[in-house]
Order: C-alpha cells, then structure tokens, then sequence
C-alpha cells in the first residue's frame, strides 16, 4: 500500500508513527510500501517521505496522489476537511479517510453545530447564534458572567473566549466581530452559558452508521499552569480519563456520538471519519462543548500510543462500512502527553532556534516525541513554530506515565522554550485491569482524592519526622494526634506553655511556579518559633499542615523534610501533621502550609514589655529577606516579568528573583540564647512579619511608650530597594509592610546595649530608641 497523511504538525508525526507499525505481508491488510506526508516536519522526515504541499493546496494533493497512485489518504487538519479534500480525491478515484466537507461542518461552523445538537436533541450549552455584532452585544449585555464567546468558524482552535465578566466578554465580542482577530471565522459567534465541571474528550471512528469509541482523554488548551493564560491548540494531554469510567463513555455514545452520525445519515451527509465531541461533565448531567471532525492534536499522541489494532485495518474498515466487525483493542495502559512550545506562543514568537535532546528523550522507557513546528535545515533540527514537539509516555499508572513525560522533557532544549508543568495534575492515579477497566478504583477517587498518594508521602517523610525526635515524644508518625512527654520541664517552678499556628502565605505561589519545595517547611517552622521567643519562650514540638489540590508525594516529602530540618537545628521535635486533599478547593499545583508550635517559659521569665521605659534602645536582629510576609505586594510587583519569569535573574539581586525571595525565614532562637548567656535584661522582642514595624513593635510596648527608629542606622538589602523602585511604592509603605532586613527588634536598657552587641558578634545594630507616648499622633516614628 502507498499511504498519504495530509498535514505537519504532532498528529501527524503520531499518525505516520502508528501506521508504520501496520502488519507486514500475510496479514489482512497489505504492507505499507511508501509513506508520505504533506508537507510533513522534521520528524515525520525521519520516517516517511516529506512531500512541499501544504495540507490546503487542495488541487496539488489530488495531482499527487493521482501521479503516485496513492491507496489511501488520512487527512490530519481540520482545514481542508472543512475545505472538500476528501469530496476532490474521492472524485479523482482516490480514497480517503474523513468526513467530506458537508459532514465536516461539524467542526467548521459552530453555528451549525449549535443548531444541529439542538434539532437532534444532544445536550449541549445555551446560548445564541448572531452574525449581527450590536445584536450580539445586546444580547450578551443581559446575560450573566461568567459567559462564554465563540467564533464560529475555524480558529485553530483558539477561537473560544471563556469571560470572568460582561466587560470582558463585550471586550472579545469586539475582537471577534468588529477587529476580526480570526478572520472570517469571526462573521458568526455563539454567545454560551459557561458550563462548570470536569473536561474530557471523547473521539470515536464512524463508518456512517456504527460508531466504536476511543480511549477517553483530558486535553489542556491554556497557555500556562492553572489553566491560565489565552487558548492554544493544545499544550497536553492525557488517557485515559477517569472521569469517564466505561459506563459513562457508552451513555456518551449513546446520547451525543451515535445520534450525530444518525442526523448526518438522515441529512444525506454520512459521516465517515473520527468524530470528536468535547465534554464538560457537569453536575446537571454531560454537555457537548464542541464537535472535531478529525484526531485532536494532542489527542492523537496520548490515544494513538493505545491504539492496539492496526490503524489501517480500522482506517479500511470505516471506509468499507463494515466498522461493527471491527476488533477495536487497546492497551491497558495510562499515557500523559506535554508539549514543548517556543517563547511566546500563542502568541509572537521566534523560529530558527536549535533543537537538542530529542534522541535522549527517545530513548527513554516508553517514551516517545512527536514533533510538530520542526524543520531539518541542513541536518540541523530548528524551530518551525509554536507548538514545537510533545513527549509522550506510557506507564500502569497515570503518575508514572507523568513522570516520565517530564523526565524525558527535561531531555530537550532550545531557546524560549516553555510547557506547562501541571498536565494531568488532579486526575486518578489508579492502575489499569487487562481489559482497560479501573481497578482499585473508588467514588472518593474519581472525586480526585487519591488516598494512595497520601500514604506513600507519610512513608517518604517518615525518616525525615523521625529524626526530629527527642525522649519526650511518645508516638510516631501516623497516629491521631502527637504525644509529648512534659517530664523535663515540670521540675521547673512554674512552667508556662506558649503556643503559636501561622502560615506561609502567598509565598507557596512562588514555590509552586518554581517547582521549589525544599524552603517552604523552614519558613514556617521558623516563623512560628519566632512568635514563641519573643516572649521568651523556647520550642517544644511542632506541628504541620499541608493542603493541596493533589497530592505529589515527593512534594510534600520535600515540604516536609524541610520542617523537619528546621526542627532540628532549633530542638524542637516535629510529633504530627495533616496532610489534606482537596481538589476543586485548590488549583492544581497550589498548596497551602500551615504551623502550630508549642513552647515553654517560667511565669517569670515572660517576656511582655511592661518594663519598657523611654530611653531603653532598639536593636535590629538582621532578616534573611522578605520571611513570610509582603509577598502579595511582591508578585504583584514582579507580574510583568517575561518569559523566564521568576528564574529572571537581575544583576543587583545577585541571582533569580524566585531564588532571592524563596530565601527561607531566619529563626532567632540562637540570638536570643546568646543574650540570655550574656545575662542581658531582653525587655521586649517585636518578630517583624505581617504590618512591619508599624504595626509589629506596638504590639510589646506599654500604653505609654512608643519608639522611634533611625532607618540610616542600617541597609537595606537589595530586594527590599529593587521592589520599591520596580513598584513605586512609598517609602513609608515599605516599612508597612516588610521587615526592610530587620527581623527582630528587641528592647533593652541603654547602659546593656553594648553588652548585647558583643553578645550577638556584630550581626545587630542599634536601630531606635523608645520614647514617651501620650496615646495620639505617631507612635511609630520612622
């Protein structure tokens, strides 16, 4: 056989994949002889003969296929499906595989589509069609947000608005019809009901009348993590869906897929082809979002890998309307698809750029790249577009196979390059039976709480726990609650405990952008010994809280061993935690970490302030940084940075501004000892966090001190300097909010103020004195 593909991008590199797989002489289908593809990229070159014809050059196609007697041809691309490729080479004698161009209005006009479901009764979202823009916006200007604008026509799949808010819409309703940012696509739109739920996809094969499914799949069309950022054709995918377990795919078949190709019987329009339906699973019941007349991209990567039957075979028997004979199979397996992108995209990029790591990624366990805006320039592989390549992997299990997708990424490199880093974040976890059914499975699963996961990060973290112990802990890891001996401290005369729960705060958004765990648990253990000293208080024990959108075992491991170091350097044992799941609570890739510690303190060795008095003097305790506080102001201060986002490096910051602010929170325990040796009267201790100084050192005063603090005594650090002058922020504003490289404050009598220096070897600095305060005006003086 001599086999054309139409089209250059990761389908069809997976298309011309699979068929080169077909079974040899002596089977039931006749070898492949010759492969081609038009026009092809750098991969498919490698193993198929590229053809100069792009996939729209209708004529060109059929005198090729004509000249080289082609026996079949799969037509990839949406476009010429829509444009009556199939209809020209079926006239020409040639045969080929999709829908002809009447059936293909299913994806080229959503305005068809639209009225089509409603007349055969498939559910699908409400909305209104308009090919009138101030009709249009007087219709949208009486609905409710969220709402949903769409294109009607062919978009590459990018057409699809989704808006917060009427502003907005109204905003993409203009583009759409008035600036027509995608052409003639543009002259209808459909103004929708935005429909919530989980996403999935289900593509089928059709011969006219039988239709068999295919493995069920979740693409991502956002640009960045969170499902963030403007539409793309698609920057991952995986398979299959838990969220349609076998049950669900046969009502999906029964109640959208079948009743479309029996309308397109019933119009004199069968459909022969792969017919696409994109879900929303809503509380309400499944909606159709949209219909694709073709494979996804990426779909095909995740379902073709899958695919045990021969491809042509199945191909052969759609075109000969003898599908339900068919012996459709698959792999019981789970396959997770990302994609590699250039800088920019979706939007401007650049092309040119070189290609490297591709054969090491090949290598790699069932691993295999698809690559889509590639060329070979004189043996070179260069960038060619904006979907550049996607890595596929299979594994038994979902998590498996995402790990090795994102190992053998890490293979690859060119300039500007960017992916997401959440494909298939949140999905079931659960292993696959030999006949493609989910085993071990549960409703509490399919809800995205996988209680696996969150047995294996208890044992990941266990040793690190462990380590943390002394004596006076009772119970390990795993009990109900934490068990603390208090037998060392009740021969002291009056013991008091000092408790303190706080959390990290939007600084686990940097964290997770960055893929950095491994600072988090300092910051939080430290902040919260921080809280028990400034009363004079040393830690006993420590207690954390983890909750996610999913649960990455390695992560929380990571979060955890991070506490636990912390712990360790202080004394202060980690005894308990919880770990929570909560998807639909949490985006994927967010968390959230929260402490409690507990520590001690003889009744007269409080440390309260009441003793303050005016003339006592300031000394600073140096930060390592921001700590835990200021970080809203922060990103939002650093939200324009480009592509590299926080891995920017900025000269005067001396490294990556995602490294200088992931810097963990200082701990003071070991300054505060070495005045307590120095026998230094410590009459008040402010931890600057949340409010600076303006609103932390009130907290220790008496009602009739305030203190006043000489900003020239010490300097600021860098980060503090950069976001103020990036920010235009007012300098009084700054010190209400970050510590501005003071930590600590503490207050002692004037003639001890030496005595403390020396004590803390130069790493304070008299900062202030107090002063009298009569209750009004500034009792912050800075």
């Amino acid at each position: 056989m001599r086999l054309m593909i139409v089209g250059s991008g990761g389908r069809e590199h997976a298309l011309a994949w699979k068929i080169l797989q077909s079974p040899r002489q002596g089977q039931a289908v006749a070898p492949v002889e010759q492969l081609y593809v038009a026009p092809g990229n750098g991969g498919t070159a490698k193993i198929a003969e590229n053809v100069p014809i792009e996939a729209g050059d209708i004529p060109a196609l059929v005198a090729f296929g004509r000249e080289r007697e082609i026996d079949l041809t799969i037509v990839g691309p949406e476009a010429p499906l829509v444009g009556g490729l199939v209809d020209a080479l079926n006239d020409a004698g040639l045969r080929a595989f999709g829908p002809k161009a009447a059936a293909a209005q299913l994806e080229g006009s959503k305005a068809f589509a639209k009225r089509f479901m409603v007349e055969e009764g498939i559910p699908t979202a409400e909305g209104a069609i308009f090919a009138d823009y101030e009709a249009a916006l007087a219709y949208l200007r009486r609905q409710k947000a969220p709402i949903v604008i769409k294109a009607s026509g062919l978009a590459a799949g990018k057409g699809v608005a989704v808006c917060p808010s009427i502003e907005e819409a109204e905003a993409a309703l203009h583009r759409t019809m008035v600036e027509r940012q995608f052409g003639s696509a543009g002259e209808e739109v459909l103004i929708e009901e935005h429909l919530n739920g989980e996403e999935a996809s289900l593509l089928a094969f059709s011969d006219g009348e039988h239709v068999v499914p295919m493995v069920p799949a979740r693409d991502y069309k956002r640009a960045h993590d969170g499902d963030q950022g403007p539409n793309t054709g698609g920057m991952g995918c995986y398979a299959p869906s838990p969220y349609l377990p076998p049950a669900r795919v046969e009502e999906v078949v029964e109640r959208v897929l079948q009743p479309a190709v029996d309308g397109m019987r019933r119009r004199g329009t069968p459909y022969v082809g792969v017919l696409y339906a994109g879900l929303m699973l809503t509380e309400d019941g499944t909606r159709v979002l949209e219909f694709n007349c073709r494979f996804g991209d990426p779909e095909a990567q995740v379902i073709l890998p899958l695919l045990e039957t021969d491809l042509v075979e199945v191909v052969l028997a759609c075109l000969d309307r003898r599908l339900d004979e068919a012996d459709v199979r698959w792999r019981s397996d789970h396959a997770v698809c990302v994609v590699k992108a250039s800088g920019g995209y979706p939007l401007d990029y650049d092309v040119g750029k070189p290609i490297t790591g591709i054969a090491d990624a090949d290598a790699a366990q069932d691993t295999v790249v698809f690559q889509a805006g590639t060329e070979l320039d004189d043996g070179r592989l260069l960038t060619a577009g904006g979907r550049v390549l996607a890595v596929t992997s299979l594994a038994r299990t979902l998590a498996d196979a995402r790990r090795r997708a994102y190992e053998g990424l890490d293979h690859i490199h060119f300039e500007g390059a960017q992916h997401r880093s959440d494909i298939a974040v949140g999905a079931s976890t659960g292993t696959l039976g030999d006949a493609g059914q989910r085993v071990g499975g549960s409703a509490y699963a399919a809800a995205g709480v996988d209680i696996s996961a969150g047995n294996r990060a208890v044992a990941l973290m266990k040793e690190a726990v462990s380590s943390t112990y002394t004596p006076a802990v009772l119970t390990e890891i795993g009990s109900f609650g934490g068990l603390f001996s208090l037998q060392d401290i009740v021969k002291a005369s009056e013991p008091v405990l000092v408790s303190s729960t706080d959390g990290v705060g939007t600084k686990t958004m940097i964290a997770a952008a960055m893929g950095r765990y491994d600072t988090v648990g300092h910051d939080i253990v430290n902040h919260c010994i921080n809280d028990v000293l400034v009363q004079g208080a040393r830690p006993l024990f420590f207690l954390d809280y983890i909750a996610a959108g999913e649960l990455d075992p390695e992560q929380i491991a990571t979060i955890v061993a991070g506490c636990a170091d912390a712990c360790r350097a202080s004394g202060c044992a980690l005894i308990a935690g919880e770990t929570a799941e909560m998807p639909g609570v949490y985006r994927p890739d967010t968390f959230d970490l929260v402490g409690t510690l507990v520590g001690w303190v003889e009744r007269d060795a409080i440390i309260d302030g009441r003793s303050v008095d005016p003339g006592d003097v300031c000394i600073g305790l140096p930060s390592t940084g921001l700590h835990t506080n200021g970080y809203s102001l922060a990103r939002h201060v650093f939200s324009d940075l480009g592509e590299a986002g926080w891995e920017t490096v900025i000269r005067e910051l001396g490294g990556a501004v995602g490294d200088v602010l992931l810097t963990p929170h200082k701990a003071y325990l070991e300054e505060f000892e070495a005045l307590v040796e120095a026998d230094v009267n410590v009459k008040a201790m402010a931890h600057i966090t949340g409010g600076g100084f303006v609103d932390n050192l009130p907290r220790v005063l008496p009602d009739h001190v305030g203190v006043s603090i000489d900003r020239t005594t010490w300097e600021v650090p860098a980060i503090f300097r950069h976001i103020q002058e990036r920010g235009r922020v007012d300098p009084m504003e700054m010190y209400h909010v970050f510590n501005m490289g003071m930590g600590m404050v503490l207050v002692v009598p004037a003639d001890e103020a030496d005595r403390a220096l020396e004590s803390l070897n130069g790493e304070a600095a008299v900062i202030g004195e107090a002063v009298s305060w009569n209750g009004t005006g500034v009792r912050v003086r800075l």
